[in-house]
């Protein structure tokens, strides 16, 4: 494994570094550059501190594990590869993304799968282990987004305005979602178990990665949201 220091590099000079470098990288002093790994393929790569705004832009393929919180905009377009972030995550995160995974173990903040769509093959998968800001899964075109609600306070599952012009895809809520408030242009069910065999891998990957027991987690009440086929935003985006 190659270490780098990224104290006192901008991100231009720390990516022509992280491409340089060998296949596994482990990125230390990092505060709060943006950019990092825009558009990478084919490394694996390990941060320590706090990456900011955009990390893993357009990703390509690479793995990347932060071991701490991130900033906004992770994973933005993201075509491939996967994002594991041992802490919290701000808004935004997998902006338009059309492929690859995101895990987060803590929370997420505002708009987290904004425009999440899928692209032919590619299914993009968000997994956030604590709880949602507002907005979460607006616009959402496609893909599969999942808040286990794990951290230990008494915020519901997710903010305000869940699902707003949610036109595709398919949300997992891990808790029953009573008083909260869903838009008109989506259906909300109580998970059957053919819809928890659909991400019972995913949930598995998530808990292998951070230490948690997958059956345990997989043995509750999720609500599945999709949206309802008549929902008028779904001219708007999907060709017929």
């Amino acid at each position: 494994m190659t270490s780098l220091s990224a104290k006192a590099l901008n991100h231009k000079s720390l990516n022509e570094q992280i491409r340089a470098a060998g296949k596994e990288v482990e990125l230390t002093d990092v505060w709060g550059q943006r950019f990092i790994a825009a558009g990478l393929s084919d490394k694996e790569l390990t941060i320590h501190g706090t990456p900011g705004n955009a990390l893993g832009a357009y990703l390509d393929g690479a793995v990347i594990n932060v071991c701490g919180n991130a900033q906004d905009a992770v994973g933005d377009t993201m075509n491939a590869g996967q994002i594991n972030v041992f802490g919290n995550i701000g808004d935004a995160p997998g902006y338009a993304m059309r492929g690859g995974k995101i895990y987060i173990q803590g929370d997420a903040g505002y708009r987290a799968g904004i425009h999440m769509k899928a692209y032919k093959e590619h299914i993009p998968v968000m997994i956030i282990g604590g709880k949602a800001g507002s907005f979460l899964g607006e616009y959402q075109a496609g893909g599969v987004i999942i808040v286990l609600g794990l951290t230990d306070d008494m915020k519901k599952i997710v903010a305000n305005y869940p699902c707003t012009g949610m036109h595709g895809g398919k949300m997992y809520l891990r808790s029953r979602c009573k008083g909260i408030h869903f838009p008109h242009q989506v259906t909300t069910r109580i998970a059957e178990q053919k819809d928890l065999d659909e991400i019972e891998d995913y949930v598995r990957e998530f808990c292998s990665i951070f230490g948690y027991d997958a059956d345990e987690i997989l043995d509750a009440d999720y609500t599945v949201v999709t949206p309802d086929s008549k929902n008028p935003y779904q001219q708007m985006y999907v060709a017929n």
